[in-house]
């Protein structure tokens, strides 16, 4: 009990009181202890950015591939021009060369 007593009286004043001790330890465990601690917040902010990068590139692609579909729907010439570009498909008096590069 000695030990202790003295251990006490040896700690510096703002240590003695029990609202300051309280709170540091509120301060610790919130940043280094509980379940949603900095680092968490930081890594989940980073995963935040990254998926709203993502979403934008999404909404992009999907606004091509709309506005091309609704080409391709509406237009017989973009039609025609798709046929032959994917497909490979040509007209009876035709002939096609496919020229590959290394």
């Amino acid at each position: 009990m000695k030990k202790i007593h003295h251990l006490f009286d040896t700690l510096p004043k703002p240590l003695k009181n029990k609202y300051i001790v309280t709170i540091i330890i509120f301060i610790i465990w919130i940043l280094f202890i509980d379940t949603y601690d900095i680092m968490s917040q930081l890594n989940m902010n980073r995963q935040v950015q990254q998926l709203q990068g993502q979403k934008e590139y999404y909404q992009k692609e999907i606004f091509k591939d709309s506005t091309a579909l609704h080409k391709l729907t509406n237009d017989k010439k973009e039609q025609e021009r798709f046929a032959r570009e994917k497909f490979l498909m040509k007209k009876k008096d035709e002939d096609i060369f496919i020229i590959r590069k290394n």
